[in-house]
């Protein structure tokens, strides 16, 4: 990687880590906004992953994509659905990561898609599977139709914001793990401090 290559790598890189942030909240939204990009010529992919702009592809990420969001809102299923999608979301935010990071030597790609790309995913998945269960814990589900919308509200903005704004989409993704991650934390401390076994 060459000195002058810099500034565009990093961009790539905080495109990568904004759309693997999203991946933990919605696991398909990130890639098919950066897919509709990466159609309108917004976006480069990376050598092997252009298959993520065909037609083909777009189409089968639009049908997950609203089959994902509605699921969240079935009652129960939506805590069902976490068990799955939290392993799918931290190898969704590998390859978001380094499915827009191009020109650069494979290991050191790899090496941060999994670092940072599934490490940011799999935080705020985690966080996002602690704040539903406490959810259901307190409001008996009622609250989760709100936690589902937040997430893919969440999820749409992230992905824009990686696409516009790489920079600040990097930015605000760590910010927002490390939110999550301390409000998981603290509700999953307030369940366990009002079980019965513990009083």
């Amino acid at each position: 990687m060459n000195l002058p290559d810099l500034p565009e790598t990093l961009i790539a890189l905080c495109i990568g880590i904004g759309l693997a942030a999203s991946c933990g909240f919605r696991v398909f939204v990130p890639f098919l906004l950066a897919s509709l990009a990466t159609r309108a010529e917004y976006l480069e992919l990376s050598a092997g992953f252009e298959w993520l702009a065909t037609t083909p592809a777009i189409v089968a990420l639009a049908a997950a994509t609203v089959l994902e969001i509605g699921a969240y809102y079935v009652p129960w299923l939506d805590n069902l659905l976490d068990s799955v999608a939290t392993p799918a979301a931290v190898m969704a935010g590998i390859v978001a990561s380094a499915a827009y990071v191009t020109d650069v030597d494979p290991l050191l790609k790899w090496s941060v898609a999994i670092i940072a790309g599934g490490g940011i995913a799999g935080t705020i998945k985690a966080a996002t599977v602690g704040v539903r269960l406490g959810s259901s814990a307190t409001t008996g589900g009622l609250g989760n139709p709100l936690v589902a919308t937040g997430e893919w509200v969440l999820s749409v903005f992230l992905s824009l914001l990686a696409i516009l704004v790489p920079l600040l989409a990097a930015l605000v993704a760590c910010l927002l793990a490390l939110l999550l991650a301390r409000l998981g934390y603290r509700l999953a401390r307030r369940l366990l401090g009002s079980s019965p076994e513990n009083r």
